[in-house]
């Protein structure tokens, strides 16, 4: 790195090739830190999972075996001695 940190470069076109170094990890840096964006896409896919994930509960628990289940569990602790 230091060749790059010269004052005074022997040839015009390293100055060139210089700044055009430092250009593009200036531009690096920018997108690797950017995250603009991002966050909308990140709200929808939770969206959308999180209606995927109701629609699948309710479709089990409506089912007639969790019914059932559900059904039978609650009669035997309401008959159950104590």
């Amino acid at each position: 790195m230091k060749y790059l940190q010269r004052k005074n470069p022997p040839v015009k076109g390293i100055t060139l090739i210089h700044n055009m170094i430092r250009e593009t990890r200036a531009r690096l840096r920018v997108l690797a830190v950017d995250e603009s964006g991002m966050s909308t896409v990140e709200y929808a896919i939770g969206t959308i999972a999180a209606a995927a994930f109701g629609a699948i509960l309710y479709s089990v628990v409506t089912g007639d075996s969790i019914v059932g289940a559900l059904t039978n569990i609650i009669n035997r602790a309401l008959t159950t001695r104590v």
